[in-house]
């Protein structure tokens, strides 16, 4: 069926040359480069379009009679033009200027309503680092329990997502998360990003996109990264012998940038020892360069390589009784030994070619070559009374993949039409994936697993949308996923297998989507979505239990995106979400758990607001209700998922220099455990950013946890025993950040 609905995609893009006589080019007049996502609106007709990724737009006969056309894009100036204007050109160029809400169009064009929400974010915002850009995303939440060099929990619509099982990250279209990985399923390490050449991010919330498949069930987030960079040095000193360095330099001349050529390298180097009492002597060095071009008259080449390692001592996750009794401090540790190393190494090159009649060919390869060795304790003394507990967990991995898509837009008599037919694969090997019990991390005390993963999906996907009037669309889409997962056990005595060699499993599932948005003018646009989608499980997990079926989830969400005022935007979703039952591969104890149907009930609510041109004012609310069914009711809370969260603050740009922002990050205490007899304690903390810039120099000084708050990052319950002592159940945590400020000078030419 899917092959049917792809050959049906295709053959309507031939449709599109009958119709289509112009195309019409939008850039940024400093750079050449092509802008994605502009809005042209033409009037009196109201008809909204928005220019495709390579910058493009395919005008139609019926449209081309037009008063007045106006072209707006978030961050540029708006331009109006005439009917004969408009068709006599070939290229628009577009002005950037500080982004004013009051130019932002509230448009059904758009297949992602809430995509205007992080444009006008992370243009008014700006990110500090790269934990930051993830906080982008309205109600997600993010906790370390590794001090920095571990990838983070991430929480988002009452799911803990743990470091990646429930959320697909991806950058440039390149994935993040890493499949049956030694520490978790989807285990996303997003610390191979540089912040500054973060252009914008892409998000949705659920799982409502053809093109996003595993993992995407709580909703997924792509950086995309700048495709042009001002030369710039900057330096960075705080608190706790904290030292950043970064450097980014334009390599072709500007005669070659001007004809839209551009080749930049960026780099940077953190060494912190952090706010616990254990010193972590993080080290982390970042390399990326990135190449983006026309390299024939209707071809665009872009190609990026990053290099990226981290090393890392660790407090790790502590009692809160073993605080509490005054045998080590709120920043203290047990475990000395805990901590890692890791690195990434990518290359990713996209290609994308235009036709005469609009459609759009997209080609991506990508190859990363991935390292990963990690040293925990979280039961410390429990098993082992003389030695500790300590595991160690590493792999080496290679993956490849490959993502191509064909776009296309047609006139089907007085209906328009756009569509995309895509396939998606990606493989992942590793060597010697290992759990042992370690002791002061190199002195091995027992093999626990060893063996080689091999996993291989391959996707096919359709997606069309078709608008019924000039206020209503309508989006069908569907894919296939079908994964082939292989273990080689290189454990004699590994109990989930009947012996050494190789086990194989493969699953294979279909997803729909539909997603239909009416706008009813200009300052209101109403949505309604419904899909399926799935994560899967540990190769390790399917292999041993006869390849388990992959654990569907659905979802429903109505919402709207409103203009009420001129310079303010609302946005409000009401969403429903439930899981089958799944088994996962716990990487902490080499063992398969079993994990119930859930299903999550909540709200969200973004307002976004710029009284004057020079500031801006965000909040979000989040609220989820989530379940475990089958349970008793009192017994079947889902641990650790956020009910309330909201985030919030002001940012502001003088014209005399001077900007910055205070924000507020506010999680509620939820249930640590089924029955709530252990609370997850919240927090509310603020973090202030200042900044002055005067012609090239800058200064800037950023404050964490600007009021002391003691707080309690990431929070578990684990049973655990402290030497000598009897073991007992309760919370173990690793502690916020306390009051620190660093402060920045930068230069740029």
């Amino acid at each position: 069926m899917i092959i049917t609905l792809l050959l049906f995609s295709i053959s309507l893009s031939t449709i599109a040359q009958e119709h289509k006589i112009k195309i019409v080019f939008f850039s940024d007049s400093l750079t050449k480069l092509p802008l994605e996502g502009v809005t042209i609106v033409f009037k009196p007709e109201n008809i909204s379009f928005t220019s495709s990724e390579t910058g493009s737009l395919n005008i139609s006969p019926s449209i081309s009679n037009a008063h007045k056309i106006t072209v707006s894009a978030i961050g540029y100036q708006k331009r109006s033009f005439s009917s004969t204007e408009f068709l006599r050109k070939k290229d628009i160029f577009l002005l950037a200027e500080h982004t004013q809400l009051s130019e932002v169009r509230i448009t059904s064009a758009s297949s992602n309503p809430n995509h205007v929400i992080g444009m006008t974010d992370i243009a008014s915002r700006g990110v500090s680092n790269s934990q930051e850009i993830l906080r982008m995303v309205p109600g997600l939440f993010i906790s370390q329990h590794q001090g920095g060099g571990k990838a983070e929990q991430i929480y988002l619509r009452g799911y803990d997502n743990d470091h990646g099982k429930d959320i697909a990250l991806s950058m440039d279209g390149m994935p993040i998360n890493m499949v049956s990985h030694a520490h978790g399923q989807g285990y996303a390490d997003s610390h191979f990003i540089i912040p500054e050449i973060i252009e914008n991010i892409n998000y949705k919330k659920g799982l409502f996109d053809a093109d996003k498949g595993d993992l995407a069930v709580s909703g997924w987030v792509d950086y995309r990264s700048r495709n042009s960079v001002n030369n710039l040095v900057r330096a960075e000193a705080g608190e706790f012998n904290t030292f950043r360095g970064l450097a980014m330099f334009n390599i072709f001349g500007e005669k070659l940038r001007s004809k839209g050529q551009h080749l930049y390298v960026a780099s940077e180097y953190r060494y912190s020892d952090a706010y616990f009492d254990n010193p972590q002597h993080f080290k982390r060095f970042n390399f990326f360069t990135k190449y983006n071009g026309k390299i024939s008259s209707n071809s665009w080449l872009s190609v990026t390589a990053s290099a990226f390692s981290t090393k890392w001592n660790a407090s790790g996750q502590i009692p809160e009784g073993a605080v509490a009794s005054g045998q080590i401090g709120y920043f203290g540790a047990i475990d000395p030994n805990e901590g890692g190393k890791t690195s990434r190494y990518n290359i990713n090159a996209v290609v994308k070619t235009e036709f005469k009649n609009g459609s759009l060919w997209s080609n991506q390869v990508y190859y990363s070559r991935y390292l990963f060795d990690l040293f925990s304790n979280f039961t410390l003394f429990l098993n082992d009374e003389e030695n500790g507990d300590e595991i160690r967990q590493r792999e080496s991995r290679n993956l490849l993949g490959y993502n191509g898509v064909y776009k296309f837009s047609s006139q089907l008599g007085s209906l328009r039409t756009k569509g995309e037919a895509g396939l998606s694969s990606r493989f992942d090997f590793t060597n010697n994936t290992e759990l042992s019990h370690t002791l002061n991390r190199y002195t091995l005390l027992q093999r626990v697993k060893l063996g080689d993963i091999s996993e291989y999906s391959i996707s096919p996907y359709f997606s069309q949308t078709l608008w019924i009037d000039k206020k209503l669309s309508v989006n069908i889409g569907a894919r296939y996923d079908k994964i082939f997962y292989s273990y080689e056990n290189k454990l004699e005595e590994d109990s989930a297998f009947s012996g050494l060699g190789k086990y194989k499993a493969k699953n294979g599932t279909f997803s729909p989507k539909m997603s239909i948005n009416y706008g009813f003018n200009d300052w209101i646009q109403t949505f309604l979505s419904l899909g399926k989608g799935f994560n899967s499980n540990d190769a390790r997990s399917v292999v041993s239990s006869s390849g388990r079926a992959l654990p569907a989830a659905y979802g429903i969400d109505l919402g709207s995106i409103i203009k009420p005022l001129p310079k303010m935007i609302v946005s409000t979703t009401l969403w429903y979400s439930y899981l089958e039952e799944e088994f996962v591969y716990g990487g902490d104890g080499g063992t398969i758990e079993f994990s119930g149907k859930t299903r999550r009930i909540g709200g969200d609510l973004s307002v976004r607001y710029q009284p004057i041109k020079a500031i801006y004012l965000d909040v979000d609310v989040n609220y989820a209700n989530g379940r475990s069914l089958g349970g008793e009711t009192g017994n079947n809370y889902i641990p650790l998922a956020p009910r309330w969260s909201s985030t919030g603050g002001v940012s502001y740009n003088l014209k005399s220099g001077f900007g910055g922002g205070l924000r507020y990050r506010y999680l509620a205490s939820r249930a640590a455990n089924e029955d709530y007899s252990l609370i997850a304690e919240g927090y509310f903390i603020n973090d202030l950013v200042l900044n002055y810039t005067i012609k090239t120099l800058a200064f800037g000084l950023t404050v964490n946890n600007l009021f002391n708050v003691r707080w309690k990052e990431s929070q578990f319950v684990e049973e655990t025993r402290l030497k000598g002592e009897q073991a007992t159940e309760g919370i173990t945590f690793t502690p916020g950040t306390r009051f620190s400020g660093t402060a920045h000078i930068s230069y740029s030419f």
